[in-house]
């Protein structure tokens, strides 16, 4: 009698321990606090009636199961360098275009170059905002020369109108300091395409 009592103690016992597992690990009884699967004094499993081969725990011989990747996504990024290129007085002759060009010719996708033209003010307003024109035409001339495609370059003229040096003085002195002034503002616009993991 004492030993059916005990047995049936045990029994009481485990299954205070043990839970069945109808999620993560079905048809193996498992610890009710530790989640893993009970097994006996052999190191066997303790596999509950519901137990089908379909599912093999991992720590029962199964294969572990594998968290899935995450998809790719392509995504694309908008990117904006500026240059300025600079003028000598009354002059249309571009220096070295060639750093410029390996951008350009670099980029994945080439929106857009934007060319500003800009004078300095000494001199008749008109005359300077067709000059600051001539200098951009003479940027995408070079800029074409160097492989960059004629359809994206925009060219568009400020004459005076936008001056960054603050000069005073007159003659040479003043012609130097205004060199600021007379310049082409370089935008190149593109777009970078890149594949990211979510």
């Amino acid at each position: 009698m004492k030993k059916i009592a005990l047995a049936a103690s045990l029994a009481l016992m485990v299954g205070s321990t043990a839970a069945m597992a109808h999620g993560d690990k079905p048809g193996y009884a498992t610890h009710a606090t530790g989640g893993y699967v009970i097994t006996n004094g052999a190191g066997d499993c303790w596999k509950t009636p519901n137990w089908t081969a379909d599912y093999v725990a991992p720590e029962c011989g199964g294969e572990a199961e594998m968290m899935a990747e995450p998809a790719p996504k392509y995504m694309t990024e908008e990117m904006t360098k500026t240059y300025a290129l600079y003028f000598d007085f009354d002059s249309t002759v571009v220096g070295r275009t060639s750093n410029i060009v390996d951008y350009i010719n670099s980029q994945q996708t080439l929106s857009s170059v934007e060319l500003t033209g800009h004078a300095d003010p000494l001199g008749d307003a008109g005359y300077n905002f067709a000059l600051s024109q001539r200098r951009a035409d003479a940027v995408a001339t070079e800029l074409v020369a160097g492989g960059v495609a004629a359809d994206k370059i925009v060219t568009r003229a400020m004459g005076e109108n936008a001056p960054v040096a603050n000069c005073t003085g007159s003659g040479a002195q003043l012609i130097a300091c205004l060199r600021p002034d007379r310049r082409v503002d370089v935008t190149v616009n593109s777009t970078v395409g890149k594949i990211v993991y979510e």
